[in-house]
């Protein structure tokens, strides 16, 4: 069951919301189902064993936006 952002397009409130199957979001804030929905950044931490037996962590780059991208393609996020 994810949770999603939304941008309600009536008041420009933002907020978030847990959508189940089918289920219709609407506005905490003024009850409209006229709503946008945002690309949500998400981060993780991947434990792992690296050469020689050390171990290594990696974690995603959730908290970053387009202008800390070092990519010299923005296609390759979706996010261009």
């Amino acid at each position: 069951m994810p949770i999603y952002e939304y941008t309600c397009n009536a008041c420009k409130k933002d907020f978030e919301t847990l959508v189940m199957g089918s289920f219709k979001p609407q506005c905490p804030s003024c009850d409209s189902q006229d709503l946008s929905r945002l690309m949500s950044a998400c981060g993780f931490v991947s434990k792992s064993i690296g050469p020689g037996g050390a171990p290594q962590v990696s974690k995603s780059a959730g908290s970053s936006g387009c202008g800390s991208c070092a990519s010299s393609n923005c296609g390759s996020c979706g996010m261009g």
